[in-house]
């Protein structure tokens, strides 16, 4: 069995190696602070209470690898996908954190436009960071390794046309699936207070063009849809958005900050043939840190990790700059 990735007080990640990391906090500057530091402290280590399950994951990611060589993106995500159990991803945002990833073991990840915007920018995730920015920086990650990339689309930087050009853009720049969510414009980082919401009508005709350019390119890329109407409106609100999301062809579903278990139960019994994706924000944020298998037990089918390696990243910088 691989060692553990232990995050102290958070939980673990099964078969992941370490990176050695003790404690930072996001500097002021990118707007996102918590009511206290994000810990980390990383280590090498064997988790026995998961130790069962390990073995069934093991298996389904030996048989992810037998299908890797040559295989278009958006087809491999969509075996993930189709496999048992639940698929973690850690953010990148730029190349070199992406082959870091890609080496460790995992079998997809997830281009954080938090973390995007924080290393290409050195601003917060407010929507200051273009389409055109955005795109290059996931040229250059979808170039770098053979896994599959969720690339984060924001809002579609615009209104349903925008989105359709942002969905070709993405499906050209390599990327195997397509986060779009349904803030207004400036958007608000997740988790954070003060974010709104477009209406419902405007939120799935996004969905629906994401769906329409798809199939214009002649693309399988997987169209993640996000809405961030819990923090902004209602858990019924977020509720009903994803159940319509789902009616309009969405992949993967995904509401953000919801704020307990029960609610992210709630949320996992809506539209049970639609895999769900969680974000676990790493030291903080709404949503309660659940480990892999209790995330399983709910019904969740991709987990992301978006703090873990820009958190790395800013401390390395701030020990030895």
């Amino acid at each position: 069995m691989k060692p553990a990735l232990v995050l102290r007080g958070v939980g673990s990640l099964p078969h992941i190696p370490s990176l050695a990391i003790r404690s930072t906090s996001l500097p002021p500057f990118l707007g996102f602070t918590f009511g206290s530091r994000i810990q980390w402290s990383l280590s090498l280590a064997r988790n026995p209470i998961q130790q069962k399950s390990h073995t069934r994951l093991a298996l389904a990611r030996a048989a992810e690898r037998d299908h890797s060589v040559a295989e278009p993106p958006a087809k491999a995500l969509r075996r993930i996908l189709d496999l048992p159990g639940v698929h973690q991803g850690p953010a990148c945002f730029d190349a070199l954190s992406a082959k870091l990833v890609e080496k460790a073991g995992f079998q997809y990840c997830f281009s954080s436009g938090f973390s995007i915007s924080a290393a290409r920018l050195g601003l917060p995730d407010v929507g200051l960071i273009s389409y055109g920015e955005m795109l290059d920086q996931g040229q250059q990650i979808t170039q770098a390794v053979s896994i599959p990339v969720i690339g984060d689309g924001d809002n579609g930087y615009g209104n349903a046309m925008n989105v359709k050009r942002t969905v070709k853009g993405y499906i050209s720049a390599g990327f195997a699936g397509i986060i779009l969510e349904d803030q207004v414009s400036p958007k608000a980082c997740g988790h954070t207070q003060g974010r709104k919401v477009v209406p419902r009508e405007e939120a799935i005709m996004k969905i629906k063009a994401a769906i329409d350019a798809r199939k214009e390119s002649g693309s399988d890329i997987v169209i993640v849809a996000r809405t961030d109407s819990r923090q902004a409106v209602s858990l019924d609100e977020s509720l009903w958005r994803c159940r319509a999301f789902a009616d309009a062809g969405a992949d993967v579903l995904f509401i953000d900050a919801l704020a307990s278990k029960e609610e992210m139960k709630a949320f996992c019994e809506i539209s049970p043939l639609v895999p769900k994706m969680a974000n676990m924000l790493e030291g903080g944020g709404k949503t309660p840190i659940l480990n892999p298998l209790e995330l399983e037990d709910i019904g969740y089918k991709l987990v992301c990790y978006p703090l873990s390696l820009i958190g790395a990243s800013i401390q390395a910088m701030q020990v030895y700059s």
